[in-house]
């Protein structure tokens, strides 16, 4: 049986996997999910001062603490950056890294995955609301339109996304992800779980060098494809606990 640490992304905590955790657990595994500082159960925590090495620091103490050795390391969405973190810090506790609907950006931020204009135009609508440093989480509305990022989430799914969901510090997702280039991280086994974008595509872009996937070279990587929307572990967790079980 095998050893998951589980890490989601913006806005969600270690209840997001619940239904995850539960199935790979009746599996027998032994499942981690991590709740990040200022996130989920944590949210009394969150203050200006959160930032992405905290969120590493998480997921580092979770397992060095736990003592976890040979773990299979999950981050969705922006929970790939502390996880590559992490990765890069204790990769000699860890079996293998998971992407889901994420992926390895050395040198770079969650901001700077929407280009310059992108990024200044969030980091100005962050300086005309009232605290300046939580980024508000999709409304109700947001999770019920018609945007392929909500695909799949049902009236349950959204309504535990809205009632869960919380806003996330802002420097968790500007501060730039530095990595020590330590080469034992680059040779543990790699996977990408793709939903919102077909395999195929995703082979082809990895192929042409696009920069969203410029982290993927120099790894061992295997893939699996789960069509649904960006929040797998809640539009469709029984088949995100059948993808994670066939790594173990």
């Amino acid at each position: 049986m095998a050893t998951y640490v589980l890490v989601a992304g913006n806005w969600l905590g270690a209840w997001a996997w619940t239904d995850v955790t539960n199935r790979l657990r009746a599996a027998g595994h032994d499942v981690h999910p991590v709740t990040l500082t200022g996130l989920g159960d944590r949210v009394h925590l969150a203050s200006r001062e959160v930032d992405l090495d905290t969120h590493i620091a998480d997921i580092v103490h979770t397992i060095e603490y736990a003592d976890l050795r040979d773990v299979i390391l999950v981050g969705h969405s922006y929970g790939g950056f502390p996880v590559t973190g992490a990765a890069d810090r204790i990769p000699d506790r860890l079996a293998r890294v998971v992407y889901v609907e994420s992926g390895p950006l050395p040198d770079a931020s969650q901001l700077d995955m929407l280009g310059p204009e992108g990024r200044d135009a969030t980091l100005q609508r962050m300086k005309e609301q009232e605290n300046g440093w939580l980024e508000p989480a999709p409304t109700a509305a947001d999770l019920a339109s018609d945007d392929p990022t909500y695909a799949g989430l049902d009236e349950a799914a959204r309504a535990l996304f809205t009632a869960r969901a919380v806003p996330q510090p802002l420097d968790t997702n500007a501060q730039p992800l530095r990595l020590s280039g330590d080469p034992r991280r680059d040779a543990l086994p790699h996977t990408l779980v793709t939903c919102m974008f077909p395999l195929e595509q995703v082979r082809a872009m990895v192929a042409q060098g696009h920069p969203f996937f410029s982290g993927f070279a120099g790894k061992e990587w295997t893939y699996a494809e789960l069509p649904t929307g960006h929040w797998p572990m809640l539009s469709e967790p029984a088949r995100l606990a059948e993808v994670l079980a066939d790594l173990g």
